[in-house]
Parts: C-alpha cells; structure tokens; sequence
C-alpha cells in the first residue's frame, strides 16, 4: 500500500532524510521510531503528499503520493492537533466531513470513537490536552481510509486516549488496512506493530519485527546484584555464564539477556552468598539507536 524507493528530502543544504526505502503492506501496522530530529516527520509527510521527493519516489496504492487520486485513499494526523478554541468538538468533526463530503453519520460515529464524556458540545478552551488529541484521532478516522497515517499519535494522549488507539490500530489490521505511525517512545507501542523501521539522522538503520526488536532491546539489558559480601571472589564462576559481568564492592553488574539471569543467581547463591537486592535494567532505545548507527557506519 505504502512504498518509498530511496526517498530523500533536502532543505536546502539540509538532508532530512537520505534513501529511505521501505514497504509496506495491506493490513499492517508499522511504527517508524527514531528520536527526536530525525527525519519521521518528513518520512511521514511524503507520503500524505504534503512534500515532494528531493529524489526518489514515494506511491500509495501504487500511485505517486502527490497525486490527488493517492491521497483521497489516506487520512493523515499531523504531530501538532490545533483547532480553534472557540469551536465545539462536534463542529470540528463536522467541519471536516463536510470538507471530506462524507455521509452525516460518520460525525456521530467519530465523536462516539473518540469518548470525549459528554463534551462534543462544549467549546474546545475548555478541553485538556488529551482531549484535543482524541479529538483529532476522531478527525483522522472519519474517512475510515484504506491509509493511516498518524505523526506522534501517543505523545500528549491520556490513557483513555491510548486506549482508543490501541484499539483502532488493531480494528485497521483486521480490516485489512495499513497504519503507519511515527514514535520517539517505545513504550506505549512496542506490542503494537508488526514492524519497526528504525531511522537516526535521516538514514534507515534498521528494519525489526516486534520479536526481534525485543529480543535487541533485552541483550541490552542488566541484572544488578548486591550480596552481604564483597563481589569479586564470585566473579569467576559468574563469567563463565556471562562474560560481560563486572563487580565492585559487595554489587556485581550482569549484562546482556534476561535468559542468562537465573544462571547467574544460582551460582551465587550455591557460593553461599546472600543477595540484599536484585534489580533488572531494561535496555534503552537510545543505546539501540547509537550502536545500529554505528554498525551502519
């Protein structure tokens, strides 16, 4: 539905995005993650048609993402929702269904989507922010779209919010529709998508199912031990499982998967050490992010 074929955008002497290529299919979900600055939002609008290729091509349906007949098959949610405070959120959706020419009842059910409690006809000033964010969800389905294409969707939601998003995301698949959205966070998305591409300083780094993103972020991880006695004269026997543990003190540092953990705590607890403490430290996707530029390089 969606394909970028070594799409690359400048401003003038500033490449946002470099050969940027990446398919994707009916029905899936695919959440573009990169931190802040790094191109998702220009990715994302090249293929809502609002930016023309600097080189390379981008096409919905098989068409170029420019041309009015590929964007009338899209719904795109900008990062920033801004409405006019003085409008009821029932207006607003009204307004863009009159400017989509949609039949009168995808209003009523665009404002049920979007939960707001009885607020639909309250003025938008007296909204939180999460509210306009559910708000401009319940704008983005109104076409019910064979294209989704949602920037930040997660960023200022609520939990109601999220909720309602998780929800779409999985009706949208089993409809056989394509979501693409961007995140800088990986929480509130990882179970989410079936695929992640991963893009740092314009360039895709990497491509990963969400078993395979995981299984990245948890050989990054850390268990931290602290005993009744000092670390070090275990650290042999610890490093025949794990050759990357360190110890300091009374604390010994296990690093890489979760699946060598167990081992680890049996072998220090069969040296007749007591552990005072146990922590876990999850992998972070900003060390992802660094060590894929750098395999990339």
């Amino acid at each position: 539905m969606i394909r970028y074929e070594r799409f690359s955008k400048s401003f003038g002497r500033i490449r946002a995005v470099d050969s940027f290529s990446l398919t994707v299919e009916r029905g899936e979900v695919i959440a573009v993650l990169g931190p802040n600055g790094s191109g998702k939002t220009t990715t994302l609008k090249a293929a809502a048609g609002l930016l023309k290729p600097t080189f390379g091509a981008v096409s919905i349906g098989g068409r170029p993402a420019s041309e009015p007949a590929a964007r009338q098959g899209i719904s795109f949610l900008p990062q920033k929702v801004s409405f006019p405070d003085s409008l009821t959120g029932r207006e607003v959706v009204e307004f863009y269904r009159r400017l989509r020419d949609l039949d009168a009842g995808r209003t009523e059910d665009a404002l049920r989507f979007a939960s707001l409690n009885g607020a639909s006809n309250r003025a938008l000033s007296t909204y939180s922010g999460g509210m306009i964010q559910r708000l401009g969800l319940a704008v983005a389905v109104l076409p019910d779209a064979a294209v989704l294409l949602l920037d930040e969707p997660t960023a200022a939601l609520d939990p109601a919010g999220l909720t309602l998003f998780y929800e779409l995301a999985e009706e949208r698949r089993g409809e056989g529709k394509t979501v693409l959205f961007t995140s800088h966070q990986l929480g509130d998305v990882e179970r989410l998508a079936d695929r992640f591409a991963i893009i740092v300083d314009g360039t895709l780094v990497a491509l990963l199912t969400a078993a395979e993103l995981s299984g990245e972020l948890e050989s990054r991880g850390a268990l931290r031990l602290t005993l009744d006695r000092a670390a070090g004269p275990l650290l042999p026997g610890v490093l025949a499982i794990a050759p990357h543990a360190t110890a300091a003190g009374n604390e010994i540092v296990i690093p890489g998967p979760a699946a060598m953990r167990a081992h680890v705590i049996d072998i220090v607890r069969g040296s007749g050490a007591a552990i005072q403490s146990l922590t876990t430290e999850e992998g972070r996707l900003d060390m992802l992010y660094r060590e894929l530029v750098a395999r990339c390089a």
